[in-house]
């Protein structure tokens, strides 16, 4: 019969069951004034997942949202960059960490922020380079419940997970949280992200995340079907088509919100409509 942690003698006292607990307890106290916790996430990276979390927070706090980002993507963060954030001095006090606040109000916690410099890889110390893999999705998960337990989020309408590629890193995340309240799934019109959304659409009914919707991105710029049809196909609701626009990506690299700096064009008209079903599905939060 498998044994738990707790069942092995001899941990050198480091009570790392207990540590795990207290941190899983503090997490859960500090997202308790949360209403809702999205993750966004794609299978597939290149797809513009990030750009497209950071305009529908941006989108949000338009609207009146309280609002908060966890850039989930450890090993390549780019949240704080895309908000205007990065550089920022974290605020270290008695209530945890606070988080920077980007122009339109966006709570934002990012790796990004901790790390030393811009050519500064995030490592994952191991007793051996061979054993690095093993570990590394162990400190990842515990990485993120400490981001979210230390993290002083406040009272948030909704907060944003935006979830590195991969259809396991959805799985590692409803592990932590108390309860997603839903998934955005963003693809292109690509043959090769549709084969790879579809995973991330499984893996989210065996996680009881709830798909709140497909976005397609970048429409337009790729020959393949339209992301309308997999959504179709896949008994989802689709949320919307975002055009390419070229401004989108410089906006992103300004640290400047899209959707508040070029709000007549197309792919911001677009972004805000996806931001508005979004905010619709969430009216009635599925986590308890």
């Amino acid at each position: 019969m498998p044994k738990r942690y707790a069942d092995v003698p001899g941990d050198g006292g480091s009570n790392i069951v207990g540590q795990v607990q207290t941190q899983q307890a503090r997490l859960r106290e500090r997202l308790s004034g949360v209403r809702a916790i999205v993750a966004v996430v794609s299978g597939k990276g290149g797809v513009g997942k990030s750009s497209l979390t950071a305009n529908l927070a941006n989108a949000f706090a338009l609207d009146g949202w309280r609002v908060g980002i966890l850039d989930a993507d450890l090993n390549g963060p780019s949240m704080a960059k895309m908000l205007g954030v990065r550089g920022r001095t974290l605020a270290v006090g008695a209530d945890g960490v606070t988080p920077p606040v980007s122009a339109l109000g966006v709570r934002v916690m990012s790796m990004d922020l901790l790390l030393p410099s811009d050519a500064s890889p995030l490592t994952w110390d191991a007793p051996t380079q061979q054993e690095a893999h093993t570990w590394r999705g162990a400190m990842e998960a515990n990485a993120l419940r400490e981001f979210l337990a230390d993290t002083a989020w406040g009272a948030l309408d909704a907060l944003l997970l935006d979830l590195p590629p991969g259809t396991d890193r959805l799985s590692t995340v409803a592990g932590l949280v108390p309860g997603l309240s839903g998934t955005v799934i963003v693809t292109i019109p690509s043959d090769v992200s549709h084969l790879v959304v579809r995973k991330s659409i499984t893996v989210a009914a065996q996680v009881n995340a709830p798909v709140l919707g497909l976005v397609e991105n970048m429409a337009g710029m790729f020959p393949g079907r339209p992301g309308a049809e997999l959504a179709r196909e896949a008994g989802i609701p689709f949320l919307g088509s975002v055009p390419f626009d070229r401004e989108l990506a410089l906006a992103a690299d300004r640290g400047e919100a899209f959707v508040a700096a070029f709000p007549a064009r197309e792919a911001a008209r677009a972004l805000l409509d996806v931001a508005g079903r979004v905010r619709n599905a969430l009216a009635t939060p599925a986590r308890a």
